[in-house]
C-alpha cells in the first residue's frame, strides 16, 4: 500500500470528512454499535499519548530527596516517571504520521476502533483513508450511525452480506468512494438502503442479492456508468420502467444475474431489450412463462458477445431456440435446467456449437439418458454444477474475506458477538 511521504501529511486530517472529528463520546457510541468495548479513560489525564504505550518501567511513588537536619523545610519530590521525559526508550508520541499509519495497518478492525479513543491525534490517523480501503463486516448487527461513520472514511470495497443494517445516518452529503458493494440478503429497509446507495456513483461491483428494492435505489444504480457486474437475483420491488433506465444507462455491464426476480413478461422483454450489447454474461433464469422464444432470439441479436447464458426454468423454450444459441460465436457455457419441453434427444444438435465447453440440463435428463448424452457430447462437460457464478461477489468458500477476487482486510472475525 502507498504510503505520502511525511511532508504531505497534513496535521489535521483532510481524508476524513467532518463527521469523523473527535469525540470521544461518539466514538464510544461507535464503538458499541460495532460490539466493541472502548478504552478507560487514562487516568494520568495525558491528552496525547497513553502512559501504558510508552517505553517506560511501572511508575514507582514519589521519592523524597534526602535533606539535612538544618534544612527540614525544604523537601525535593520527584515526579513519577511517567510524566517526566524518558531517559531511554522512545515515546509513541515521539514518531511521526507515517510511522504511527504503518503501525496501524496491522491493527484488526477491533483493534483500530479502539486506539482511535487515545487522543485527537490518534482518532485523526486511525481514521485516515490509507486504512479503511477494503471492509468486511458480513454477518453483523450495525446499530444506526455505524456505516455513517465508517463508509465516509475512504472505504472502496465494502462486504456485508447477511447482516442488519440499522439507519446509517451520514453527517454528510458527500459521495462515498465505494467501487466494491455486497450487501446480499442483508436485513435492511428500502430507505436506508436508498441513503447508502445515492452515494454511490463509482461502483463498478454491486450485489443486492435476495432484497426489496425500490424504483429510486435502481435509479440510484443507473448513476453508476462504470459498472461491471451486477447481482440482482431474488430482487424485488421496482419497475419495469426503472429497470429499463438502469440498463440503459449501465452500458458498461459484462455480467448481469437478473435471476428470480418478481418479474412480469414486461420486466423480461425491458431486460431482452436494453441490456447493453457488451455483456459477456447473463442469467435469465426462472421465469416460466414469461421468458419467449421471441425473448431468446431479441437476447441474441442485441448481444453477440455472450460467453456464459443461463435460461434455466424458463418453461415456453424448445429445440427451436437453439437455432439462436448457434449464432453466438463465442457461447462456452449454456444452462437449461428444468427447461421441461426440450427432450434430451433434442440436445446432441448443441454439439454443432464448437465453442460449447459446458452445458448444465438437470431436470432434463435422468442418470441413463445422462451418460448416452455425454458419450454423444464427449468434449462437453454437462452438468457439472449446480450453481451459477454469474456476477456474484463470492463462489465457493464463503469463509473467504474476497468479494470478486479482492480480499478485505478490516474484518469482523466474531459476529454473532455483535
Amino acid at each position: 500500500m502507498y504510503r505520502k511521504h511525511l511532508q504531505e501529511i497534513p496535521s489535521s486530517s483532510t481524508n476524513v470528512s467532518t463527521s469523523l472529528e473527535w469525540d470521544p463520546g461518539k466514538t464510544s457510541e461507535l464503538l458499541s454499535g460495532m460490539g466493541v468495548s472502548a478504552l478507560k479513560k487514562d487516568r494520568l489525564g495525558n491528552e496525547n499519548t497513553p502512559q501504558d504505550l510508552l517505553v517506560s518501567s511501572p511508575c514507582l511513588p514519589p521519592k523524597r530527596q534526602k535533606v539535612k537536619d538544618n534544612e527540614k523545610d525544604f523537601v525535593i519530590v520527584r515526579r513519577p516517571w511517567l510524566l517526566r521525559e524518558a531517559e531511554s526508550g522512545i515515546s509513541l508520541d515521539a514518531l511521526p504520521d507515517e510511522l504511527l499509519l504503518a503501525i496501524f495497518a496491522y491493527l484488526p478492525l477491533k483493534d483500530l476502533l479502539k486506539v482511535s479513543m487515545i487522543c485527537k491525534r490518534w482518532h485523526r490517523l486511525s481514521f485516515d483513508e490509507s486504512l479503511w480501503q477494503t471492509l468486511d463486516l458480513t454477518g453483523g448487527n450495525l446499530l444506526p450511525g455505524v456505516l455513517g461513520q465508517l463508509l465516509p472514511a475512504g472505504v472502496t470495497v465494502f462486504r456485508c452480506p447477511r447482516s442488519c443494517i440499522g439507519d446509517p445516518l451520514f453527517k454528510t452529503s458527500n459521495l462515498l468512494k465505494i467501487q466494491h458493494l455486497d450487501l446480499s440478503n442483508c436485513t435492511v429497509s428500502a430507505a436506508d438502503l436508498h441513503s447508502i446507495l445515492c452515494l454511490c456513483e463509482k461502483l463498478q461491483n454491486l450485489s443486492l442479492e435476495g432484497l426489496v428494492l425500490s424504483d429510486s435505489i435502481i435509479k440510484s444504480i443507473a448513476r453508476n456508468p462504470n459498472l461491471i457486474r451486477l447481482n440482482l437475483c431474488g430482487c424485488s420491488g421496482f419497475s419495469a420502467e426503472a429497470l429499463e433506465l438502469m440498463l440503459s444507462s449501465c452500458s458498461m455491464l459484462e455480467e448481469l444475474n437478473l435471476s428470480w426476480c418478481e418479474f412480469t413478461a414486461t420486466h423480461v422483454k425491458a431486460a431482452v431489450n436494453h441490456v447493453t450489447s457488451k455483456i459477456t454474461q447473463l442469467n435469465l433464469s426462472g421465469y416460466r412463462e414469461n421468458l419467449q422464444i421471441a425473448d431468446v432470439k431479441t437476447l441474441v441479436e442485441r448481444c453477440p458477445l455472450l460467453v456464459h447464458l443461463d435460461l434455466s426454468d424458463s418453461m415456453m423454450l424448445k429445440p427451436e431456440c437453439f437455432q439462436y444459441f448457434k449464432q453466438l460465436v463465442f457461447l462456452q457455457h449454456l444452462c437449461l435446467s428444468r427447461c421441461y419441453q426440450i427432450s434430451p434427444a433434442a440436445l446432441v444438435e448443441l454439439g454443432e456449437i464448437r465453442t460449447l465447453k459446458t452445458l448444465q440440463v438437470f431436470g432434463i435428463v435422468t442418470d441413463s439418458s445422462l451418460q448416452l448424452l455425454e458419450e454423444a457430447l464427449p468434449d462437453m462437460k454437462i452438468n457439472g454444477s449446480h450453481f451459477t457464478s454469474i456476477a456474484r461477489p463470492t463462489v465457493g468458500n464463503k469463509k473467504s474475506h474476497e468479494i470478486w477476487g479482492i480480499k478485505c482486510r478490516l474484518t469482523l472475525r466474531n459476529p454473532s458477538f455483535l
